[in-house]
């Protein structure tokens, strides 16, 4: 039997690209002081060893950017943390979105239109799931003044004009009163993601 190679060129590469679709990874509890340590190249090739194309990292905290066959969500979270999981031998939540939610939480942020609000202070929790009403209810938001919580769907957003590194809002509270899993980006590199996104995409 005669084996013929097939090769493809850039242009036909690019075409293949436009028929999958874009998705974030966003990982939890990485490379913070030198514990679940995953340097950003070998997370790269392990993304590519699981047949993912087009591949971005941004940042150590554990965010990729990469275009695969139409999957669901859960299905590709499960994929990326066994894939971890059984090279690293630590486990890591994560937390996948397609590029259109991902842009549109960026666009639905209500702080954002607030002039008085500083956009450095400004951070999103995702959320693995959406949480039971029950538990968002029974969260005091005023408790937390000045700083702002604002839940929609599975995305929190919140303004922490006394910075992250001192808020009660951390992942931990969140976990806790929601019952579901949470990882954080400032609202740079929630723009950065998209960004990166954006380009493969187009």
């Amino acid at each position: 039997m005669k084996i013929q190679a097939i090769f493809f060129s850039n242009a036909d590469i690019q075409i293949l690209y436009k028929y999958m679709t874009t998705y974030i990874a966003i990982l939890r509890g990485i490379n913070v002081s030198g514990h679940r340590v995953i340097k950003m190249e070998a997370l790269k090739q392990l993304m590519n060893e699981l047949d993912f194309q087009n591949i971005q990292t941004y940042i150590q905290s554990g965010n990729v950017i990469f275009q695969y066959k139409n999957t669901g969500l859960q299905k590709l979270e499960k994929k990326i943390s066994d894939a971890i999981a059984s090279k690293f031998d630590f486990e890591v939540p994560v937390i996948v979105l397609e590029f259109e939610e991902l842009k549109n939480i960026l666009e639905k942020n209500p702080f954002v239109t607030d002039p008085a609000k500083d956009v450095k202070y400004l951070h999103v929790t995702f959320l693995a799931t959406e949480p039971d009403k029950k538990n968002v209810a029974a969260i005091n938001f005023n408790q937390y003044l000045p700083e702002e919580i604002n839940i929609v769907g599975k995305t929190i957003y919140l303004y922490c004009p006394n910075g992250y590194g001192t808020t009660k809002l951390h992942n931990g509270f969140f976990e806790s009163k929601l019952k579901v899993s949470a990882t954080t980006r400032n609202w740079k590199t929630t723009n950065e993601l998209v960004g990166i996104a954006s380009k493969i995409t187009t």
